[in-house]
């Protein structure tokens, strides 16, 4: 008959004890869950329009700190990548933070405001290709359904065949269609509409200067080639970026040049340390408890290999007892963030599989430090 292994029965016997220690271990792995969840869905929701724009290379301000409030550059220089052979199309993009008044309180919000050429479809959502030709009207926008909620329920009272009427930067305008993106931490709500829109909305700023400039190449064409080349060509006052290149710069920016990815990282080993010092109580208060019993399988001639496993066997039973509870709570609060944010928070085979791991390094972390009391005991001391 097999019997339970010894570092279970310890563990067991002590039910209270155990019970501690799980919910110790759970809230680690809660916490380590959490920050790790809000840290990737700060890096996936800041580049959502650059990976969801249609386009092979883009031009960007050197200037520019991320893509919200992006500096301008000329529209020349946009056009001068036509003369690259590889370059098929060009579009001029205009970002810029707007004041939007919630027609149903009149309260007011700065959101993001976006115009672009509506013949040009260089967006890859849900709902923009139906409704980008109609902001050939006068005074037209599409709005993001995906937005916060204090922006107004546009997304639920929306009706195709009645525009919903309010006002951007005190002009009045109409929403006549819906567009699927989603929130950031730098964005709470867009609206996209056309160039010739935008303008009125801002009338001090200049059509020749643009935000960002989107190229698209010959399907044959090598991106990282036709960058190089038209970076050599154009003047140091624009950035040559594949799509790559774009996110890459602007994940960096959140996550270096910002605190936000920093407390996200240090909250994530908060969580370890904190779990590491649980395990660490509940074990070297297992052992001087049972220092004598250690002390005689020592006396016995069982090596200190042996005895430490026992300690490893407590570890990893309470890095499993621990880790499942802290994945079914987590996964419950990523979707209750989530709807409560319109952030893209979910549980990841990866991160799940990176996060168990971690789970069983600090116990065995821990382990190893309150094994030291039985390597070092001396049988004859003890009795």
């Amino acid at each position: 008959m097999l019997r339970a292994p010894l570092g279970w029965q310890q563990l067991r016997h002590k039910p209270l004890r155990l019970l501690v220690a799980v919910m110790g271990i759970g809230f680690a792995v809660l916490l380590i869950m959490m920050q790790l969840g809000f840290r990737s869905a700060l890096f996936e929701s800041a580049v959502r329009f650059q990976e969801r724009y249609q386009y092979d290379i883009a031009l960007f301000s050197p200037d520019s700190v991320f893509i919200v409030r992006p500096e301008t550059f000329s529209i020349r220089r946009l056009y001068q990548t036509l003369a690259d052979p590889d370059v098929v199309s060009v579009a001029p993009v205009y970002i810029f933070p707007a004041v939007w008044k919630n027609p149903w309180d009149n309260s007011r919000r700065s959101l993001n405001l976006v115009g672009f050429d509506p013949e040009e479809d260089i967006l890859a959502a849900p709902g923009f290709s139906e409704g980008r030709r109609l902001l050939r009207r006068q005074d037209t926008l599409l709005f993001d359904a995906r937005s916060r909620p204090e922006f107004g329920p546009v997304a639920t009272e929306f009706d195709p065949a009645l525009p919903l009427v309010t006002e951007v930067n005190d002009r009045a305008v109409s929403v006549v269609g819906l567009i699927d993106m989603g929130t950031s931490f730098g964005i709470d709500g867009t609206v996209m509409t056309s160039i010739d829109n935008w303008l009125r909305l801002f009338p001090d700023k200049p059509r020749e200067q643009i935000h960002l400039g989107l190229l698209r190449i010959d399907p044959g064409a090598d991106p990282v080639m036709v960058r190089d080349r038209l970076a050599d060509y154009l003047p140091e006052d624009v950035l040559v970026l594949t799509k790559q290149d774009f996110v890459r710069r602007e994940q960096a920016y959140w996550n270096s040049a910002t605190p936000i990815g920093y407390v996200f990282a240090f909250g994530a080993i908060m969580g370890f340390v904190v779990g590491a010092i649980i395990v660490y109580q509940i074990l070297f208060a297992d052992v001087s408890e049972h220092l004598d019993e250690y002390a005689t399988l020592r006396a016995l001639g069982y090596p200190p290999v042996f005895v430490g496993g026992i300690v490893l066997q407590q570890a990893a039973v309470l890095a499993v007892l621990g880790y499942l509870p802290g994945l079914v709570i987590v996964h419950f609060l990523y979707q209750l963030a989530a709807n409560a944010t319109f952030l893209p928070l979910y549980v990841t085979l990866e991160r799940a599989l990176g996060v168990f791991l971690m789970t069983l390094a600090m116990c065995g972390f821990s382990a190893l430090l309150a094994v030291r009391k039985v390597w070092k005991v001396d049988p004859a001391e003890v009795f």
